[in-house]
């Protein structure tokens, strides 16, 4: 998102001109001389044919407001060091401005005494904003705010301006503000597609990606050339589990740009998650022979187990990547490799070291965790949906048995589960499909404190099983969703789906909530950041599994205990499938040889045989995890 801030070759384009008008004279006087032939006995030609220059050098550039205003600045000192004389630079100065603003050719026409004050602020503007630039340059990014700041107080309505603030703001972890600015920038000018670019890209960043889809296809319908959005794009289609699509967008970036890292490292990305692991490699070190720095292809590195602890390579990478002035998310994902890497060197210390400042960084651009708020949400659901309300009957519900639900906390094995499931020739997996967190609140308003009607049941259950089918194909005769809130809405999907069975999977919830301290999540996932936050969100999912378990009807539901799985894999896949009314299949005890896309955080994990190194993980880490250990005292 900031690379288009760098100036260089604007400057470097200013220089030249400045050199090129001086080889048309013989010296600063000469300049002099042959600028009052142009005013006097050959008006404008001399100004016109140096303009048409200018154009024809700058038009292949695209300039935006900041380079325009580095290449003025450039092109007019070096006139003043070659000794062409101030009112002549001022004059010549201005020209070149105009021309870059409004591609109009000739000498700026004399200003009437009613125009002056307008050019003054236009003139104050455009200091403000060269300024702006040389403090980017220093990364003395407040005095930057400050510049754009002024010059929007002055020129309120320029989008390019607004834009390059919100992509500042951005960079200095204050995403909140920045997408206002680029909210704002929309509304003024909305054809700008650079504004629509950014916000999508900043939403799927906070983790809100189904809504960063819609400003990223409109940046692209605005201007089909803009690689990066292109790019960016097709990292939320595959975070939607469109593969497709997402590689042939990142394809079509690199067509263009073969060497664009960003697009380097998202083809690593999709053949991780497609489980073509040496593919993946070769893809993220492509990256790094452009980028050194670049923080993704570290971390997809890191994704893929290449963290030998023989050598140092990674380590020093990473460290040079997280220490280089990355955004604050970028940043903490970096760190929460770091983590994983020390972990693996048995340094504990300096590995919790490495995740509680990650949390920092994403818990500062986050909103906060509201415990009350999460408290009086699930009150309102147990006092909603108790076991008489579930009893049924419910008219308008679905009679379909094609969901499957894997439920549990964040970290606790519901990959594993689903991937298990996903392997049987019966079984499709759908992965976190997220229907109905995000159909709540447009559809089930006041669901929380009542029954759906039956309108809205036939509505919601035509929805589900399209989302269903679309991410699965019509063949499976069962999909798995594992979205990780849907233990949320436990009574409102049985209410519509009462055939549809619930596979929840238990975990040691210490291990639990120290994995998801540990796992490099995004801002949407708010009580993740916070030992304390932690706790007290297991303790009201724990209480509200407790109610499902009481209210939804027997054989509706089953409890999975993850280390019980992992040490008799085969009993307990038994005993799922049975509960499923599926046939035995021997391909869900070999689920690691499954091919598919696993677009969780666990793409490496389910690709291996079932291990339990991560078992009582949290012993390590005792020391420093104290908000934590009286989970322990939760019933089983």
């Amino acid at each position: 998102m900031f690379k288009w801030l760098s100036g260089r070759e604007a400057a470097e384009v200013g220089t030249a001109l400045a050199d090129d008008f001086i080889l048309q004279t013989a010296s600063g006087r000469g300049a002099r001389q042959r600028h009052k032939r142009a005013q006097g006995q050959e008006p404008q030609q001399f100004v016109q044919k140096f303009l048409q220059r200018v154009d024809w050098e700058t038009r292949p550039l695209k300039l935006n407001i900041l380079r325009r205003a580095t290449l003025a600045n450039s092109f007019k000192w070096r006139l003043l060091e070659k000794g062409v004389e101030q009112n002549v630079v001022e004059e010549l100065t201005r020209a070149v401005v105009l021309q870059l603003t409004t591609g109009r050719t000739g000498a700026p026409p004399k200003a009437a005494p009613a125009v002056m004050p307008k050019r003054r602020a236009r003139d104050a503007v455009h200091d403000l904003l060269v300024q702006g630039d040389e403090h980017v340059k220093r990364e003395a990014f407040d005095q930057a705010i400050d510049c754009f700041q002024q010059a929007l107080s002055a020129e309120p309505d320029n989008v390019r301006v607004r834009d390059l603030l919100g992509v500042i703001l951005c960079r200095l972890g204050r995403y909140q503000d920045g997408g206002e600015q680029f909210r704002r920038a929309i509304k003024t000018k909305e054809t700008f597609a650079e504004a629509h670019f950014h916000l999508g890209s900043l939403l799927r960043s906070q983790g809100f990606i189904r809504e960063s889809e819609q400003p990223l296809r409109r940046a692209l319908k605005l201007k089909p050339t803009l690689v990066e959005a292109q790019i960016s794009l097709g990292a939320t289609l595959y975070m939607l589990g469109d593969m497709s699509d997402a590689r042939s967008c990142l394809e079509k970036a690199l067509r263009v740009a073969p060497r664009q890292v960003d697009a380097l490292a998202g083809m690593g990305q999709l053949s991780a998650l497609a489980g073509r692991f040496a593919e993946a490699e070769t893809w993220f070190n492509r990256a790094l022979q452009v980028d050194p720095k670049h923080w993704l292809p570290w971390v997809g590195l890191a994704g893929l187990g290449k963290m030998p602890a023989t050598d140092g390579v990674w380590i020093k990478g990473a460290q040079a990547s997280a220490d280089s002035g990355l955004g604050a998310l970028n940043e903490a994902s970096v760190r929460k490799a770091m983590g994983k890497y020390y972990e693996q060197l048995g340094d504990f210390a300096q590995a919790f070291q490495c995740f509680r400042r990650a949390n920092q960084l994403v818990k500062a651009a986050a909103e906060p965790y509201d415990r009350n708020a999460e408290a009086r949400f699930c009150d309102a659901l147990i006092h909603a949906y108790g076991r008489d309300a579930l009893a049924g009957p419910h008219p308008g519900a679905s009679d379909s048995s094609l969901p499957i639900l894997v439920i549990g906390m964040p970290r606790s094995g519901t990959s594993l589960v689903e991937q298990i499931l996903a392997s049987h020739p019966m079984v499709s997996g759908a992965g976190e499909l997220g229907f109905w967190a995000q159909t709540h609140p447009e559809h089930l308003t006041g669901v929380v404190h009542r029954m759906p009607d039956e309108g809205t049941r036939r509505k919601l259950a035509a929805g589900y099983l399209r989302a269903l089918t679309g991410r699965s194909g019509k063949n499976a005769a069962r999909v798995v969703d594992k979205s990780l809130f849907n233990v949320d809405y436990l009574g409102v999907i049985h209410s519509v789906f009462p055939n549809l069975r619930i596979v929840h999977v238990q975990r040691d919830p210490i291990d639990t909530c120290l994995s998801c301290y540990a796992q490099d999540f995004p801002p949407s996932l708010n009580f993740t950041f916070d030992l304390s936050d932690l706790a007290h969100y297991y303790r009201l999912r724990h209480r509200l599994m407790e109610h499902w378990r009481s209210a939804l009807p027997p054989g509706t539901l089953i409890d999975v205990p993850y280390e019980e799985l992992i040490t008799n894999q085969e009993g307990w896949t038994r005993r799922i499938l049975e509960f499923l009314a599926l046939p035995w299949d021997e391909r869900c005890v070999n689920f690691h040889d499954t091919e598919r896309s696993v677009l969780t955080a666990s793409y490496w994990q389910v690709r291996q045989k079932v291990y339990n190194s991560s078992v009582g993980r949290w012993r390590n880490y005792r020391k420093f995890i104290g908000p934590l250990l009286d989970l322990s005292n939760l019933p089983s």
